[in-house]
């Protein structure tokens, strides 16, 4: 590796196996760039190009590079490779990269070969369980001596679950397979779970969030969990759905034509597939760290969206700490790369909010006053839904109150409207609440608040008489996907505004949901939020602190 330059750039673009704007196998393409350990661009391309998930980086790659005058500067490119290959070339064929193809995956960035406007440049690139590991960096800083570092997710390039060890400035790895494709396959490949929650093949990248909604509806059944071994998960039944329904027939007595999501028993088996993945995936985590004899875990990759296993490992306090980032999913592979490239050579990387999507609104500032506040607080007293679209957007798939729509947690009038109706989601899926530390402790009754709930990440159990005043955050087992506001500076805005309903008014916590409509990404610019929020048939904007009346 020649002497490295300041600026890092980290790209996950490889190309997917079609030509369309439905997202497949290679999906959330973005990228990052850091210099002098702080992330100063970062772009999920969905948030730009407005498709959701979108696959299109080898369109955009040039003209983003251009843009930040980036073409002809010395910089580390490093890319991310996929299960469909290591190799990427742009659309006009200037930028192409061809990466070492090898059999066993590796514990470092590799060399690969760059031809970029019509010179050769040395370039690098990492494996993807690596990059999601990577991710965790710019958010918790530099991995602590005897760590547990674990991916897990659909798929990577040789995986879809690897576990590393990083002890005396050294990473090992330890394990990496397919063994547990089974249980991630039942969240984004399993054709019983695309019927259970009424969704097509081309809609994969949305099915786990609304099957663990879904799931939460019913409980876990022994003997469903052996009829659904017995038949493999009726996983391929993607085009005989009579199948199932006469296995269904023939074991339960229980007589079904179609996939009635108000059944009881329909729930029983979204509930025992959800179990089974969160039990069977633990097991792995407490060997792991037996084996290991580790005090702290990294956790990245799409299953580490799932808040219920989150909550399971650190209810087991089986690691002294635990890391998760914000955007643990594939839209967090290119800031891992670039993170992961600057950690490799020695340098330090700042901790960063999760507020990094800032790709040409990078002027935007919030500014507002106590007078804002007020008026705000008024319209949410008075049962409106608003839309904040302050300064930098969120990485990662959750709205943390940069991009958000928040409302009163104590409707679940206003909880349909905002959800079915402005957002076009199932009736059984949640929205989470928003809150101050002391509040949550307050709905929960814990003395301390794990800080993975700033972002989004770990499910709580509401206390029976604090279950009122939030009804409309609370999903249907009595739990909340809380969202912890430790601090004012981990979001200045939503902490007074919390503050203050807080102490003049008793409203403790509000509902949270990200800021966009089904099969829509999250809002970036202010032009996407009006267009959004006139869409829904919202009143009321905050864009950077200013109020905007929509209708």
């Amino acid at each position: 590796m020649s002497e490295c330059n300041d600026i890092t750039v980290g790209i996950y673009g490889i190309k997917d196996i079609n030509n369309t704007n439905i997202a497949t196998i290679s999906h959330d393409h973005s990228i990052s760039i850091i210099k002098n350990g702080n992330v100063i661009y970062n772009l999920e391309l969905e948030r730009l190009d407005r498709n959701k998930h979108s696959n299109s980086m080898e369109i955009w790659l040039y003209s983003l590079l251009k843009e930040k005058k980036l073409l002809n500067e010395n910089i580390n490119i490093i890319f991310v490779d996929n299960i469909l290959g290591r190799s990427f070339i742009n659309n006009l064929g200037n930028i192409r990269f061809e990466a070492p193809l090898i059999k066993t995956l590796q514990s470092n960035i590799e060399t690969g070969r760059l031809w970029w406007l019509n010179t050769e440049k040395e370039a690098f690139v990492l494996n993807h369980e690596l990059a999601h590991i990577g991710s965790c960096l710019p958010f918790f800083g530099d991995f602590k001596n005897n760590s547990l570092l674990i991916h897990f997710d659909g798929g990577a390039s040789k995986s879809n679950f690897s576990a590393w060890i990083y002890s005396d400035n050294k990473l090992q790895n330890i394990e990496y397979h397919w063994k547990l494709k089974w249980l991630s396959s039942l969240f984004n490949a399993n054709a019983l779970t695309f019927a259970l929650v009424n969704a097509k093949p081309s809609e994969q990248n949305s099915v786990p969030g609304k099957f663990m909604g879904f799931a939460s509806y019913g409980k876990y059944n022994s003997n469903i969990e052996q009829w659904l071994i017995k038949n493999n998960f009726f996983e391929n039944i993607w085009s005989n759905k009579n199948i199932f329904f006469t296995s269904l027939k023939d074991t339960f007595n229980i007589n079904l034509t179609f996939f009635d999501q108000k059944n009881n028993f329909i729930q029983d088996i979204a509930s025992t597939i959800h179990h089974i993945f969160v039990r069977e995936s633990f097991k792995n985590f407490i060997k792991l760290q037996k084996e290991t004899k580790t005090d702290y875990l990294y956790y990245s990759g799409g299953s580490a969206l799932n808040i219920v296993l989150n909550t399971k490992i650190i209810e087991a306090n089986i690691f002294k700490q635990v890391f998760i980032p914000p955007c643990c999913n594939d839209s967090g592979l290119s800031i891992g790369a670039a993170s992961f490239f600057e950690w490799s050579i020695k340098r330090n990387i700042n901790i960063h909010s999760p507020f990094l999507n800032n790709w040409n609104i990078e002027d935007y500032k919030l500014n507002y006053d106590i007078d804002t506040i007020k008026k705000v607080s008024e319209f949410i007293i008075a049962e409106k839904i608003i839309g904040i679209s302050n300064g930098f957007g969120e990485t990662g798939p959750r709205a943390l109150g940069n991009r958000s729509l928040i409302c009163l947690a104590s409707s679940s009038k206003l909880r349909d409207t905002i959800s079915i109706k402005f957002k076009k989601r199932e009736w059984y899926r949640p929205v989470a609440p928003i809150m101050l530390e002391r509040n949550t402790k307050y709905f929960t009754g814990l003395n301390k608040i794990n800080h993975l709930s700033k972002f989004m990440l770990l499910d709580f159990k509401i206390k029976q008489e604090k279950r009122k005043e939030i009804e409309g955050a609370i999903h249907i087992n009595g739990n909340a996907r809380i969202q912890t506001i430790f601090d004012k500076e981990q979001n200045p805005f939503i902490y007074d505004l919390l503050n203050y309903l807080d102490e003049r008014f008793n409203i403790k916590a509000l509902i949270n949901t990200s800021f966009n409509t089904k099969g829509e990404p999250i809002v970036h610019s202010k032009d996407d939020a009006i267009k959004s929020a006139k869409n829904m048939g919202l009143d009321i904007l905050i864009f950077n602190g200013d109020i905007i009346n929509i209708n």
